[in-house]
C-alpha cells in the first residue's frame, strides 16, 4: 500500500485529507491519496491562471517536445502503470495494457498536433468595402480547463483532457474518478519530470462538492466531463457562459445483416459485448440480426459468451473480472430481473456474486425495459431480430442516446443508408460501435453528449478564434 500525493499547480503536495483505493477484485485496500479541498482548490486556480500567459507564449515545438517526452517516460514505466491500472480497476490486465498503449498514443498524437494549430488567411476584397484590405484568422487558447474523469478508462480518458489542453497552451486541473485516481497520479510524477510551466496541469482527487466548483468559478473557461448524463447536463447548467464538453455514453446497437460475414460479426460483437465487464461507453449492449441469421447467430453467441473465464484480473488468462464495485453489480443483476419480469429471458449469466457478474445474453427484451432503454454498464447484451435492414435502423435510433453504432453488411447501399440515417455521432462499419482509435472524432448526440473527443477535435474546443484586418 502507498501513499499518493497530490498534484497541485505544479507541486506533488500532502494534504490532511485522504482518500482510500480499494481492489474492486477483493475489497483490499490499493493506495491511500490526497483529497484537495476548496482552499487547495482555489489556490490551484490562481497559479493556474497565472501559468495562463506562459502557456499561451510557449512555442509549439516546445508543447510538441514536452508531449512527446511525457509519451516516452510513460514507455519507460508501462508495466507499473499497467499493473496499478489493473489493479485500481478490475480491470483484466491484457485490457489494462491496451489501456497504457492506447494513453502513450494520445500522447504521441498530441505532439504532431500541437504543431498544426489552425491559422487561414482570408480574401476580404469579394466585396467593394474590402478592397485593399486582407484578413488573418488566428486561434489562441481558450484559458484554464476544468477536466473531469471517469473511473472505467482513468488513464486514456484523463489523457484525452490533458494532451489537448497543452497542445494549444492552455492550463488544466483535472479531477479523476474517486474510485481510480491511482494510475493518473503516477502519470502525474512523469508530467512533473517533463519541464511544463508551474501551474500549467493539476491532477487532484476532491469530493464531488469540492469538484462542482470548478463549473460555477468563473476563471474556469471550459470544462469537459465524462461520465452519467444526470451528471453532466447538471454540470451544463450550472456552467453558466462557459464552454463544456460533455461525453455521456449510451446503449450502443449493432446490425448484423443478410449479406453480413456472420464469424467476423460473432468474433467482433462478443468481445465488444464483454470486455472490462461491458463498462465502457460504447459496449455492444443491443444486436438487431437478420431475420435469416438469427438462430446461427444467437446460439453461437451464446456458445462463445459461455466460455469467458471470470477470475484475477492480473491473471493473463482472465476474460472477465469484477465490476467496479459491489452497487452496480446489484444494480445490473436488478435490471435484468425487471427485463425476466416483463417476459425476456436469460439465454446464460444473469448470476452475481458480490461484485462479479456472469455475462449475460437476453432476448424477448422490448423497448422500456432498462436493459434495453438506459445505459446498463454491465456484462449485459440483448440481440433480437430484425424484419429488415429498416426497421434494424429505427430500432438502434429508438433510444435516447446515440454515441456509435455498428453495422455489419457487404453492401455498399446499406453502408450508406446507415451512415445518413442513424442518429449517432460515429457509425462503424464491418465492426463494432466499441471500436475507438483515440485520434478521431469521439462523441454522441441526444443524451450521449456535447461536443467530440480525439486530440485535434478535442483542441478545437479548447482555442478562440481571432480576426485581423489589415490593409495591404
Amino acid at each position: 500500500m502507498q501513499k499518493y500525493k497530490i498534484y497541485a499547480a505544479g507541486q506533488l503536495i500532502d494534504t490532511s485529507g485522504t482518500l482510500e483505493v480499494k481492489r474492486p477484485y477483493d475489497g483490499k485496500l490499493l493506495a491511500i491519496t490526497g483529497l484537495a479541498d476548496s482552499e487547495i482548490l482555489s489556490q490551484v486556480i490562481i497559479q493556474a491562471k497565472k501559468a495562463e500567459g506562459t502557456m499561451n507564449l510557449l512555442p509549439a515545438y516546445k508543447r510538441s517536445s514536452i508531449l512527446a517526452k511525457i509519451a516516452d517516460g510513460m514507455v519507460e514505466r508501462k508495466g507499473l502503470l499497467s499493473e496499478i491500472l489493473c489493479q485500481e480497476t478490475g480491470k483484466p490486465i491484457r485490457y489494462a495494457i491496451a489501456e497504457v498503449e492506447r494513453a502513450i498514443q494520445v500522447f504521441r498524437v498530441g505532439s504532431e498536433e500541437a504543431r498544426r494549430i489552425p491559422g487561414e488567411f482570408l480574401s476580404i476584397d469579394w466585396t467593394v468595402a474590402g478592397e485593399g484590405k486582407e484578413g488573418w484568422v488566428k486561434y489562441f487558447p481558450v484559458g484554464l480547463v476544468g477536466a473531469i474523469s471517469p473511473f472505467n478508462f482513468p488513464l486514456n480518458l484523463s489523457a484525452h483532457k490533458i494532451v489537448p489542453a497543452i497542445a494549444t497552451g492552455n492550463p488544466v486541473i483535472l479531477k479523476p474518478a474517486s474510485q481510480t485516481p491511482v494510475t493518473v497520479l503516477e502519470l502525474a510524477k512523469i508530467i512533473h519530470e517533463c519541464g511544463l510551466p508551474e501551474g500549467a496541469v493539476s491532477i487532484m482527487p476532491m469530493s464531488r462538492e469540492t469538484g462542482s466548483l470548478m463549473t460555477t468559478n468563473k476563471d474556469i473557461k471550459l470544462i469537459t466531463f465524462t461520465g452519467s448524463p444526470e451528471v453532466g447536463w447538471k454540470i451544463k447548467e450550472q456552467s453558466g457562459k462557459k464552454r463544456v464538453v460533455l461525453e455521456l455514453g449510451g446503449n450502443a446497437g449493432v446490425l448484423v445483416t443478410e449479406s453480413a460475414d456472420i464469424n467476423l460479426a460473432l468474433q467482433k460483437c462478443v468481445a465488444g459485448a464483454f470486455s472490462y465487464s461491458g463498462q465502457v461507453c460504447i459496449h455492444v449492449q443491443r444486436i438487431f440480426v437478420a431475420d435469416g441469421l438469427f438462430q446461427e447467430f444467437i446460439n453461437r453467441f451464446v456458445e462463445s459468451a459461455s466460455l469467458l473465464r471470470i477470475g484475477d484480473p492480473l491473471d493473463y488468462s482472465t476474460d472477465i473480472s469484477s465490476m467496479i464495485d459491489e452497487a452496480n453489480a446489484c444494480r445490473v443483476e436488478s435490471w435484468v430481473e425487471e427485463a425476466v419480469e416483463g417476459g425476456a429471458k436469460v439465454l446464460c449469466g444473469g448470476k452475481r456474486v458480490g461484485s462479479f457478474f456472469e455475462p449475460t445474453v437476453m432476448t424477448g427484451t422490448q423497448h422500456r425495459m432498462k436493459v434495453c432503454d438506459l445505459e446498463v454498464f454491465g456484462p449485459v447484451v440483448c440481440i433480437e431480430r430484425m424484419g429488415s435492414f429498416e426497421e434494424g435502423i429505427s430500432k438502434i435510433n429508438n433510444s435516447e442516446y446515440g454515441l456509435q453504432a455498428g453495422v455489419f453488411t457487404n453492401l455498399i447501399n446499406e453502408m450508406n443508408i446507415a451512415f445518413n440515417k442513424l442518429e449517432v455521432g460515429g457509425v462503424i462499419i464491418n465492426d463494432v460501435p466499441t471500436f475507438r482509435v483515440d485520434h478521431m472524432p469521439y462523441g454522441g448526440v441526444k443524451e450521449s453528449g456535447y461536443g467530440r473527443e480525439g486530440v485535434k477535435y478535442a483542441m478545437l474546443d479548447m482555442l478562440e478564434p481571432r480576426l485581423l484586418v489589415k490593409n495591404k
